[in-house]
């Protein structure tokens, strides 16, 4: 009696390579969503950076030009009357720095 060789599966072979294959341009293609993902939050970050360096010169331009105030300001304690009265006197008394303890 003979026995018969089991018969070779043909399409075992080329659905582990496809699946290999399949595997390997789905790493490839994650691979390039993280890199443009990246690429992009950069490009984000450039953007808000010149944006920000731009205001922040802006606003200083704007601040040196600006008109100097050349009268004091008013102390609203004091109130518009002030100018007749003197400010209040601050005396000073010396203290002996170096008195002995007892």
């Amino acid at each position: 009696m003979t026995t018969a060789a089991p018969p070779l599966n043909s399409t075992q072979f080329p659905t582990n390579v496809t699946t290999k294959n399949q595997e390997q341009s789905l790493y490839q293609s994650s691979g390039a969503i993280v890199a443009a993902i990246v690429v992009g939050v950069i490009i984000i970050f450039t953007a808000v950076l010149l944006i920000l360096k731009t205001y922040n010169r802006h606003m200083r331009v704007k601040r040196e030009l600006e008109p100097k105030s050349t009268k004091p300001t008013i102390s609203p304690a004091l109130g518009h009357n002030s100018s007749t009265t003197q400010p209040p006197a601050v005396t000073f008394i010396p203290v002996d720095i170096h008195m002995q303890s007892r």
